[in-house]
């Protein structure tokens, strides 16, 4: 905690916080979620001793959500073998063994799904077991119109850069601007992807999923994005193009929820790599099963499993029973062609998975340069590092109480000026802690419908509606 900047950070006993709703609705509902999933799979193990394991953790869960749920004391995680154990550890000493209702939200949060993993991980026969999975293909199948849209478009622009059609009888100035409105609509693309977050709406139907992607949606929300530096991010971008056209351009992307919005990742990196806009993509996903949605190393491969052979996957009925249209020849080819290319630059080094245990660890991105320094180097090598979604936005800014119009440059400490690293933050607000705000923004913002008013609440900033993309050049 001593690299942690003074400003305080939410607390779960805030009432007037989303971490007080975080703590005492959604997590006993996530936690079910994974009861009934292992519940599930158990049901189906014919092996007597799995299905012993299973049970007893189903038990543990069970005893978790009534701790919750009771306001007990967090207690030590167990020792699974890995070296954030004792980390963990010792920062719920530093903080008083403290109660679910009474503690800062980022720790208890994280501590939540650490302590999750040590059920699976201490067992014989569970290891690796994603308790979320299940849900994350669900959702993904849910994605369908959206899928098939952008699938569409990217073969089109695919094939238009390949081709040069695009530059066309357009002046340099006009190629220019128009790759400028590309870019910024690949980035939406992929902002408002972040909408089907599973950790915060745990009872989305096929039709809500619809409603919240797809080109329609996203023009809709346009007018939501309160702070926007995406220009800033495409102007380093193409700037490195001119200037070290032969040399390595490198582009990162902290991943955040799997499914759709890795599809929607997976989109942009290509569209970086063929605009060459970047000649290499480092993927950043967790270690482990991570705030129920987040990408995990193996949902790559499922997803890649889905894009091979799309049509069993997208048409198999559900666990409703419904039924669904088959794809069309055309649809089946436009999916299987991001297969193809995105396999191809898999291969050809310019498209990396690159997993980090820090991206677990309980703390914020402030304690980056001291925790995790090799990590820290690394990202150091890059063009731009994109951080994508709300919780990586509250590590970035440690989920302090910051006044919101903080300079984002400052909430984000020993990553802003001078650090070495260039970030752009894709964020859709479903948290409290928001900076960069123009002065009165957050003001007007609470006057809205559903937005807090005078009750003290920041209401506005929970529900997904509004979004920032934050840009700091720690290069400069």
């Amino acid at each position: 905690m001593e690299f942690d900047p003074k400003i305080p950070q939410y607390l779960t006993s805030d009432e007037k916080s989303f971490a007080s709703v975080s703590a005492h609705k959604r997590w006993p509902v996530i936690i079910t979620g994974a009861i009934d999933d292992v519940h599930r799979t158990v049901s189906n193990v014919t092996d007597e001793e799995k299905r012993k394991e299973g049970k007893a953790i189903i038990e543990k869960l069970a005893t978790l959500k009534y701790e919750l749920e009771h306001n007990r004391q967090l207690t030590p995680l167990p020792d699974d073998g890995e070296p954030d154990i004792e980390s963990y550890n010792k920062e719920l000493e530093q903080r008083g063994n403290p109660t679910w209702h009474n503690v800062p939200w980022l720790y208890s949060e994280c501590y939540l799904y650490r302590r999750i993993e040590t059920f699976f991980s201490l067992s014989k026969h569970w290891k690796g077991y994603d308790v979320f999975n299940r849900q994350k293909m669900s959702t993904f199948k849910s994605s369908r119109p959206a899928v098939l849209e952008l699938a569409r478009k990217y073969k089109e622009l695919a094939e238009q850069a390949a081709t040069g059609k695009g530059a066309n009888g357009k002046s340099a100035e006009q190629v220019e601007e128009q790759e400028k409105l590309l870019f910024s609509e690949m980035c939406e693309i992929c902002l408002w992807g972040n909408a089907t977050d599973l950790s915060l709406l745990t009872s989305l139907t096929y039709e809500d999923i619809q409603k919240l992607q797809g080109a329609e949606a996203r023009k809709a929300a346009e007018n939501n994005i309160i702070v926007n530096d995406m220009s800033a991010a495409f102007d380093v971008l193409r700037e490195a193009r001119k200037t070290r056209k032969n040399s390595e351009r490198r582009v990162d992307i902290a991943l955040d929820n799997a499914g759709f919005e890795l599809f929607v990742d997976l989109i942009l990196a290509g569209y970086l790599l063929t605009a060459d806009l970047a000649t290499t993509i480092i993927l950043h996903p967790k270690s482990i099963p991570w705030f129920v949605s987040d990408v995990i190393p193996k949902d790559f491969s499922d997803l890649l499993n889905v894009l091979v052979n799309p049509q069993p996957f997208y048409t198999a009925p559900d666990d409703t029973g419904r039924t669904y249209e088959p794809l069309s020849d055309r649809e089946e080819a436009e999916i299987k062609f991001l297969f193809d290319q995105w396999s191809k630059f898999h291969q050809e080094g310019k498209l990396i998975v690159r997993p980090h245990r820090f991206w677990t660890t309980q703390g914020s991105y402030w304690r980056l340069p001291h925790v995790a320094p090799d990590l820290f180097e690394d990202l150091k090598q890059s063009e731009l590092v994109l951080f994508k979604g709300d919780l990586n936005y509250r590590k970035l800014t440690n989920d302090a109480a910051w006044d919101p119009t903080t300079p984002f440059t400052t909430a984000i400490g020993p990553l802003g000026p001078k650090s070495g690293v260039r970030i752009l933050a894709f964020r859709t607000c479903k948290a409290d802690t928001v900076v960069g705000l123009p002065p009165g923004e957050d003001e007007k913002l609470r006057q809205t419908p559903d937005g807090g008013g005078d009750s003290g609440a920041r209401k506005w900033a929970w529900s997904g509606k509004w979004a920032v993309v934050s840009f700091s050049d720690g290069k400069a």
